[in-house]
């Protein structure tokens, strides 16, 4: 393990060889040792890599700088998390630009059985404080794992409610682990580790500069199975956040605020472009991911006789021939436009005649 820790901390600083450049040859390879060991002429063939990058790999001399890495980490007790390995949080992995080597100290599992991810605005209203600690209160008996950033407003909200009610929470830093920012979550970063964890990808010594974040957002998002956003100016770190996660095939859903907040108007957006669902309680959120332990009543009989649109009846008929199908199949088959199908989805699920499930995945009732 020792050596292969040394090889997987090396390919993180390898010049010109970025997460999306180190999935492809691990992938194909198999481990950080192997890609360092094949020649150069076999590497530069590889699609995605190329003549420069089978360079930097050969001419990579700076393993001091992964030892000292390793001493921190034994130091320390930081369990090392690689992509190939089976450690490794399997719902970032399926990103495509997911970390190659992950940096953790805590006790939850990275693989829980249901993640979502909590974010939002660094200057939170009274609005916002009391969405997040209803929020997670009511998902209290349901085990899930609340992740988010650590930062101010929003994110430390999450975190609290999650630790008040006994459920294991991670933050995500944008930072190495030889120090917590900001400095005044310390306290609450201790219990997280009792509880949860702290998670990143980012070595010791590693400053929380501002480029630095944008990469920490998306392990937030590709960690979850949901994205929730609270409250959110129409720019800022949550909307990229929710961008990553739809870009993940994630589902993602928002809190709606009035028109004239400016702390709303990202959530309102995010609802009004229809990439994210509108959300107002646990319970239909639970229901959304499909984890409820018990079927929903079925509505009266007289629901069976509802009159359907040419629209509607396309895609129900679609639907029909599978157990499940993607929303993208859906477009595809029926030749409508996204926004078409979209609103018919959405008449056709209020009328429990079929039912969303994760990952943008439908069936019939």
């Amino acid at each position: 393990m020792p050596d292969d820790l040394l090889y997987q901390i090396a390919l993180t600083l390898v010049p010109n060889v970025g997460a999306v450049q180190a999935k492809i040859l691990v992938d194909h390879y198999n481990t950080a040792q192997n890609v360092f060991k094949t020649k150069k002429r076999e590497l530069e063939k590889l699609e995605g890599i190329g003549a420069i990058r089978a360079q930097a790999i050969k001419d990579f001399t700076n393993f001091l700088t992964a030892e000292e890495e390793m001493k921190f980490v034994e130091q320390f007790k930081i369990e090392t998390l690689f992509i190939s390995e089976p450690n490794f949080p399997q719902r970032l992995k399926e990103c495509y630009d997911a970390p190659t080597l992950l940096y953790y100290r805590g006790t939850a599992n990275l693989n829980h059985p249901k993640i979502v991810s909590i974010i939002g605005t660094r200057n939170n209203t009274d609005y916002g404080k009391h969405a997040v600690e209803q929020l997670v209160a009511e998902l209290q008996n349901l085990n899930v794992l609340v992740a988010s950033g650590l930062a101010y407003g929003i994110d430390i909200l999450a975190h609290k409610a999650a630790l008040h009610h006994q459920l294991p929470t991670v933050g995500v830093l944008a930072h190495g682990l030889d120090k917590i920012y900001p400095a005044d979550h310390k306290s609450t970063a201790k219990q997280m580790c009792l509880n949860g964890g702290l998670l990143t990808e980012f070595r010791k010594n590693t400053l929380p500069d501002k480029h630095n974040f944008p990469r920490r957002n998306r392990i937030v998002a590709g960690l979850a199975d949901c994205t929730i956003v609270v409250e959110t100016a129409a720019k800022g770190g949550s909307m990229i956040t929710a961008e990553l996660a739809n870009g993940y095939n994630r589902d993602v859903f928002a809190y709606p605020g009035k028109v004239t907040d400016a702390k709303s108007a990202g959530c309102n957006y995010l609802i009004k472009q229809n990439k994210a669902i509108l959300l107002t309680d646990a319970q239909q959120l639970v229901e959304k991911m499909g984890w409820l332990n018990t079927k929903v009543k079925p509505k009266p009989q007289k629901e069976l006789f509802i009159t359907f649109t040419a629209h509607e009846q396309l895609l129900v008929n679609i639907i029909k021939e599978k157990d499940t199908i993607h929303v993208d199949e859906l477009f595809l088959k029926s030749g409508l436009t996204s926004s078409t199908v979209a609103a018919a989805m959405l008449n056709l699920e209020f009328e429990n005649i079929i039912v969303s499930m994760p990952g943008k995945m439908y069936k019939m009732v």
